[in-house]
Order: structure tokens, then sequence, then C-alpha cells
């Protein structure tokens, strides 16, 4: 089994900034797309940024400029640093990663439980 852990979120005044880690482990041959999204209270669940194992990102246009996505293929790891944070950013934040879990597997998508983000004066 795959699983994926998230740390980082928390509380944050408007303006401030976060980093939010999300480490990968279990039975993994590779790991192809990893990404993080969002979940806000009441709405849908909706893409923040996402990036290839090579390393090209793209990100939702409401961050693009303030959030940059990074990940440590060594140590299937995924980040998202978080700047000039916005009330609006606020909601749960979530883990995706694409394992293929052997090398005659195909890819599956996992996710991890997510961790909250709250910005707020």
């Amino acid at each position: 089994q795959v699983q994926l852990v998230e740390s980082g979120g928390g509380l944050v005044q408007p303006g401030g900034s976060l980093r939010l880690s999300c480490g990968v482990s279990g039975r993994i041959f590779r790991i192809n797309s990893m990404g993080w999204y969002r979940q806000a209270l009441g709405k849908q669940r909706e893409l923040v940024a996402a990036i290839t194992s090579g390393g090209s990102a793209n990100y939702a246009d409401f961050v693009k400029g303030r959030f940059t996505i990074s990940r440590d293929n060594a140590k299937n790891t995924v980040y998202l640093q978080m700047n000039s944070l916005k009330p609006e950013d606020t909601a749960v934040y979530y883990c995706n990663a694409e394992v293929v879990p052997r090398s005659w597997a195909r890819a599956t998508d996992y996710w991890g439980q997510g961790t909250q983000v709250t910005v707020s004066s």
C-alpha cells in the first residue's frame, strides 16, 4: 500500500507564509505527477498546483506568483511554498500522487488526509 502524509498547515496572518510538505511511502516503483488540491468549506475540491516527475509545474491562476510547488524525487516528497497568503486561501489542502507500485502495474492516484490552512488576523 501507499501512504501520503502531509504536514505544515496552520494559522497564519494575511500576507504571511507557510510551507506544506507531503511524503509518500510504501510500495513505490515510480511516482508520476504530484500535486496539491484544496477544498474550502462548502466548495468543491480544486487544483492548486501540480508537478511532473521531470519538474514541470502548473498552477491555478489564483496562486500564480504567490505559491511554488517543488519535489524531491529522492525523498518522494512534494512541497508547496505559499507566500502572500490571503483569507480566501483558507481551506483543507490535500496532497495527491500518481504512483506506479510495480514496474508492470498501472498508475493509481493516492491522496493524503489533508492539512488545514487558515489565513486570518
